[in-house]
């Protein structure tokens, strides 16, 4: 007997996922400034949004917080005086005050 449905981002698309976040290897692209990542993510990601966000959204934040967390070794990497956590906690606290909608994912998901 079928009880109920639940539209959701399925197991394997979320892992699928991941690995296409581990392979952009965010974390080593320290020449290029937040800017360019956010040009250059955010369509994607929007789509991956509207894809299969838009019934259960809450599934996605597991994929979402992962991209925020390579952002953040991405810029601890980038500039040493981030190095210490607490530091780099402070700078994302910062930056989420100075530009909100910088990246798109951050509408659902804006920490680390």
């Amino acid at each position: 007997m079928f009880t109920a449905f639940l539209p959701a981002m399925s197991g394997e698309a979320l892992k699928d996922k991941g690995r296409t976040v581990r392979r952009w290897r965010l974390h080593l692209r320290t020449t290029s400034d937040i800017g360019e990542l956010a040009v250059w993510m955010n369509p994607v990601v929007r789509g991956w949004m509207n894809y299969y966000g838009r019934f259960y959204r809450t599934e996605m934040y597991v994929l979402l917080r992962r991209i925020n967390t390579y952002l953040v070794r991405w810029a601890r990497r980038k500039f040493k005086r981030l190095r210490a956590f607490k530091r780099a906690k402070r700078w994302w606290n910062g930056l989420l005050r100075r530009q909100p909608e910088l990246f798109a994912h951050w509408a659902w998901m804006p920490e680390f």
